[in-house]
Formats: C-alpha cells, structure tokens, sequence
C-alpha cells in the first residue's frame, strides 16, 4: 500500500465546554489560538501533517454549524474534503462518516484518525510511531491506537491494558476501558501495562468498517445505502437524513471495548490532549509560585492558579490556591482549577440565564 492510498482524518466538530467561557458555541477551543502560536489548534494540526502528506489527503469531520470556520481556517481543502455532521454525534459516528466516504473514494485505504486539539512535543518520535501503527494495520481486522503511559490518574482519557510482549513494537490490547472512576483509573495506574488512548487511531478502512458490520450494524446500516449519495450533491440532504436514525455512542464503547483486534503502539513523543484548563496549565510557563498568567495581574500568596485576561484589565488575587480565573468577552470565571466535572453544569446553568453566555 503506497503513501498515496493513505488519509488523515481529522475530527472537528467538538463544543469543548472544559474550556467555556473562552471556548463558546459559536467558536470552540479547537479554532482558538489557545497556545499564542499564531495558529489555531485545528491549524496545528494540519500544520503537523502537512509536510507529509498531499492536501487531497486530508479530510475533516466537522458539525454544520463550525462548516465557515473550517473553511476560514483550512483554505487549502476543497469543499468536498470537509464532511458536515447536522447533528451532533459522537465518534463513532463521525469515524463512520468518514470511512463511508473514503470507501467510495479509494477502495485500498488506509486511514488515520486524529482529534483536533493534541499538542505533540516531539514530532519525529510521533511520526516513528505512526509509521509502526501503519505496519500494524496492514494486516486486514487490526484496529491500531497510540498510546501514552500515564503519568497520574487521569479520569477523562480511555485506558488501554496490552499483553507485554517484548521485542513486539506493535501490541494485543487486552482491554479497553473509557473514562474510569477515580478509583479504578489509579488501579490502573499502579499497574504499569495500562496506557491512555490518545485517540489517534491507524487501520485499513476495510476493517474498522467491517468492524462497523459486526458491532454497531445499525449504523453499518444507515451509512451503507447511503453510498451512492457520497461525493454528489445529494450528500448532504441524506447526511441529514441519516443522522435522525443513527444513537449517539463513541467509537471506544461502540467497537473498541468489543473488539478482539484492538492493537496498540507505546507512544513516547512528548502528548497532551488540550482538552481541559487542566490541560493547558500543565504545559504552560510558571512562575515561582507555580502560577501561569496570560495578561497583568498582581498575586499575592497565590500558588498553581491559571489565570487568563483580557490585555486591558488588571487582576488583583491574593490568597487563592488552584484556581482558575478566566475572564473571557461577557464572562468571568473563578472555580477550583482541576474541577472539570462541573463545567456542564456551569454551561447548563449560565444558558438558563442568557444563551449569550455560552
């Protein structure tokens, strides 16, 4: 299989609410210039590809509503590049998207996924791995994900237990296991054969969707009459069609956690998934105090608090233990730094207000 029948999916249609009040509805974190790059993460990401690959290879999954942002952002793919969801589903649903289209496009595919908001520090080393995960998917079934030893109990990633086998670069995954309890993701952790799913994901397309066939046939189903509306005019009404039928399930719980051909590669290149405060604060620059500061503020017995600002205003903090302080167009938000689970409610609550503050 050449370079040429190879493609990079790239996932774009997420809310990113761990990131609210700076990531809105109308502008989520991943067409943001959250890292002071120049670059949106969406751009990152196919800047990180691109020295790679041709621009026909890529092909992005986004929600109708961000369909001008990614046009805004991606000037260099054609209209037929960009896959439109009207609704929003989860991955599963969106790979299968995906992987219907590829299908009709090129037969002999062999496809990676990536989400669009990962921050890669060594990229050499990331490309070594892609290139192990490649020969792993050329045998037909294999299912080949990334992943990266974790480094404290994180619950909002996918854990992947593998068989140790030395001297196998490629490894059988074990189990699969999303978003475990605090409990159970420490469990883990002490373990030492658990990774976390980084979400790049490297098969054939004939097998993940044969893999679509055997675990989730009701989408198999919606996706595969509607192929011959793919790359016509009439994709788009049918795609909205078809999203009325399908549920709403990831691609870890619909096909992963029920595969026997799940495969992984020890990625050590240097990852962070962008998808919380958390997040950024973990990779960004600290003062003494363990404090990072996006703007002017004052801080006084303050320690490993995120602060981010608008360039006009000054902050004044003293007493405050990670925290995180955003103050972003119509809100501002202090809460506990690492409390992500509340951010739904946070969102839920402020849409009570005014949908303006979302």
């Amino acid at each position: 299989m050449e370079v040429e029948d190879r493609y990079i999916v790239i996932l774009a249609g997420g809310i990113g609410i761990k990131f609210w009040p700076t990531s809105r509805y109308h502008k989520p974190k991943q067409f943001l210039d959250l890292l002071g790059t120049g670059r949106s993460l969406l751009q990152m990401t196919f800047d990180r590809f691109r020295p790679y690959y041709d621009n026909r290879q890529f092909i992005v999954v986004t929600n109708t509503r961000y369909l001008p942002l990614v046009k805004e952002q991606l000037p260099e793919l054609a209209d037929e590049q960009l896959l439109v969801e009207p609704l929003r589903r989860d991955t599963a649903v969106s790979i299968a998207l995906a992987s219907y289209k590829i299908k009709k496009l090129n037969p002999n595919a062999r496809v990676l996924i990536s989400p669009s908001d990962q921050l890669i520090f060594n990229e050499k080393a990331f490309f070594e791995a892609i290139e192990l995960a490649m020969e792993g998917a050329r045998e037909s079934g294999n299912l080949v994900t990334l992943g990266i030893r974790p480094n404290r109990p994180d619950t909002s990633y996918g854990y992947i237990q593998y068989f140790p086998e030395e001297g196998k670069p490629v490894k059988k995954v074990k189990t699969f296991t999303e978003k475990p309890d605090l409990s159970l993701a420490t469990t883990f952790l002490e373990s030492g054969d658990f990774v976390w799913n980084s979400g790049t994901f490297i098969w054939k397309n004939k097998s993940i969707i044969a893999s679509f066939e055997k675990h989730l046939p009701e989408i198999a189903e919606v996706f595969e009459e509607g192929e011959m509306y793919f790359c016509t005019e009439n994709e788009r009404p049918f795609l909205k069609k078809a999203y009325s039928l399908i549920k709403n399930i990831s691609i870890d719980h619909g096909v992963l956690e029920k595969s026997d051909e799940v495969f992984t590669v020890l990625g050590d290149f240097g990852w962070s998934d962008l998808g919380s405060w958390q997040n950024l604060y973990e990779v960004s620059k600290k003062d003494e105090k363990k404090n990072t500061v996006l703007g002017e503020a004052l801080l006084y017995d303050t320690e490993n608090c995120f602060i981010k600002l608008p360039k006009d205003k000054l902050l004044v903090v003293q007493g405050l233990k990670e925290y995180l302080i955003s103050d972003s167009d119509n809100v501002l938000l202090i809460c506990k730094l690492g409390d992500e689970g509340k951010f739904r409610e946070f969102v839920t609550d402020a849409k009570k207000i005014d949908e303006r503050f979302i």
